[in-house]
C-alpha cells in the first residue's frame, strides 16, 4: 500500500466525512447506553498541515482553512460542532492562530467524543501509518489500535457486546477491487450486526463508483455528496457518504450544513442529501 491520508488531510472530502462523523458520534452518544465505534480504514489519527505531505498539495486550503476563515453569523450548529472539534485538536499543539496548523482524523474525533465506558477500535493497514497511530494513542486505554485489513475487523468484531455501533469505512480505493471488497465486507458486517449505524465514505470519480452507489442502495441510506466544479482532470472533484441506520435528526442536521457548507468552499460547489438512487444522481442536485 502507498496510500498516505496526509497528502488529503482536511480537504473537501475530509470536511464532508468528519462533519457527519461528528454529528453521528453526537447523536449516538445522547443515549445512556454504552457505544462501540470501528475505524476500519483509520490513518495516522492527526495531521501537520504544515508538513510536507499536506503542503505539497494544498488542499486544505480549500477545505477546512476556508470554513475556518468563515464568519460565524448564521453557521448551522453541526458546523460550528465540527469545527469546535477541529480547533480542540488544534490547540493541543499550542495558542490558537488563524489558519489550523494541525487537523484530526476520524481516530482524534472518534476519541473526543467517547464517553467513559464506550469502546473504540481503529484499524489501519499502512505500516507507517499504523505506527503514527500508535504513537497518536499511545497510553491511552480508551482507544485499541490495530494493523491490520480493517475489512476482516467486520467479522472478527460484529456485532459487538455493546449492541450499539459506529463503525466508518473509508479505504483509500487504491485498488482495483477496492469495490468489491467493500460490498463484500459491508454485506457481512450488516449480516452479523443489522441494528448498526454504518457510514460509507466513496470518491465519484468513474463508472465504479456509479455501481458502488447503486449497490449501497440495497441497504436503504441517507447519501451525502459534495461535487466540485473547475477541478483539473486527475484530481477528486466529487464524493459521498452513505450513511445505513442514521439516527434521528440526522438527515435534518445535514440538510442544514451542506448547503451552507458548498457556498463557503466556492462557486460551482454542489451538494445532495437524499436516498440513494437507483441510478446516480445528476452533478448540480441539491437536495
Amino acid at each position: 500500500m502507498n496510500y498516505r491520508h496526509g497528502y488529503h488531510a482536511g480537504n473537501f472530502a475530509d470536511v464532508l466525512k468528519h462533519l457527519a462523523l461528528c454529528e453521528l458520534l453526537r447523536l449516538l452518544t445522547a443515549k445512556d447506553k454504552k457505544l462501540f465505534v470501528l475505524d476500519t480504514h483509520a490513518g495516522a489519527g492527526g495531521y501537520d498541515l504544515a508538513d510536507g505531505l499536506a503542503r505539497r498539495t494544498g488542499e486544505a486550503e480549500a477545505g477546512i482553512a476556508r470554513l475556518v476563515a468563515a464568519p460565524r453569523a448564521g453557521m448551522p450548529a453541526a458546523v460550528a460542532r465540527y469545527l469546535a472539534a477541529v480547533a480542540a485538536y488544534d490547540r493541543k499543539f499550542g495558542p490558537a492562530g488563524g489558519k489550523p496548523r494541525r487537523y484530526p482524523g476520524s481516530p482524534r474525533l472518534v476519541r473526543a467524543a467517547l464517553r467513559p465506558g464506550d469502546r473504540f477500535v481503529a484499524c489501519e493497514l499502512h505500516p507507517e501509518e499504523a505506527l503514527a497511530l500508535k504513537r497518536e494513542f499511545a497510553g491511552d486505554r480508551a482507544v485499541e489500535v490495530r494493523q491490520g485489513d480493517g475489512y476482516k475487523a467486520l467479522k472478527a468484531l460484529l456485532p459487538p457486546i455493546e449492541r450499539r455501533g459506529l463503525v466508518l469505512i473509508d479505504p483509500p480505493f487504491e485498488v482495483t477491487d477496492e469495490y468489491e471488497r467493500l460490498m463484500r465486507a459491508l454485506r457481512q458486517g450488516v449480516r452479523r450486526f443489522a441494528t448498526g449505524c454504518y457510514a460509507v465514505w466513496y470518491p465519484i470519480k468513474d463508472e465504479m463508483a456509479d455501481a458502488l452507489v447503486r449497490d449501497l442502495a440495497a441497504f436503504k441510506p441517507l447519501v451525502l455528496e459534495l461535487r466540485l466544479d473547475g477541478i483539473e482532470p486527475g484530481k477528486l472533484a466529487a464524493c459521498g457518504l452513505a450513511v445505513i441506520n442514521p439516527p434521528w435528526r440526522f438527515e435534518e442536521a445535514m440538510r442544514e450544513a451542506l448547503p451552507w457548507i458548498a457556498g463557503q468552499l466556492g462557486p460551482g460547489v454542489s451538494w445532495a442529501v437524499d436516498a440513494a438512487p437507483a441510478t446516480p444522481a445528476a452533478p448540480a442536485s441539491a437536495g
